[in-house]
């Protein structure tokens, strides 16, 4: 975590000053040591506010990380797998990056395709022979007893 920000594409590094950690009690198993010390990382990057973001950039990332944003567009990540602070800050600096580069990956555009005149056939041949078959089993008149 020595280098002047984090690399997320080619031409996207966020400096670390853009990025605000707390610490806090991290939950789950751990004995006493859980009770004591404040290992559970949480990253914090104001992503309207980054002057490393273009507008584009800003609205894709709003956009598909809505969910782990709050209302002011402060994205959040939690770390809270290890017993060490240092290795959760590492793990969310990592996923902070992922994160971020699965929102800003351009999706291509999806391409309308159609059915084949064969497959709607096969489709439908399926349809009436099952529909046949359903038939046949509930003829009237045609009782066993069992």
């Amino acid at each position: 975590m020595d280098q002047p920000g984090i690399t997320i594409t080619a031409r996207l590094s966020i400096p670390w000053d853009e990025l605000n950690f707390t610490a806090s009690r991290s939950s789950g198993p751990g004995g006493q040591h859980v009770n004591k010390t404040s290992t559970r990382i949480a990253l914090l990057f104001d992503v309207p506010n980054s002057p490393s973001l273009t507008d584009a950039q800003k609205a894709l990332i709003s956009r598909k990380l809505a969910n782990r944003m709050n209302r002011k567009g402060v994205l959040r990540i939690v770390s809270q797998s290890t017993r060490s602070q240092q290795a959760n800050k590492e793990r969310a600096v990592t996923r902070f990056a992922e994160i971020l580069r699965a929102a800003l990956a351009r999706t291509k555009p999806r391409k309308k395709t159609k059915v084949s005149p064969e497959a709607k056939k096969r489709r439908l041949e399926a349809k009436k022979r099952r529909g046949a078959q359903k038939r046949e089993r509930s003829r009237p008149g045609i009782e066993e007893n069992g």
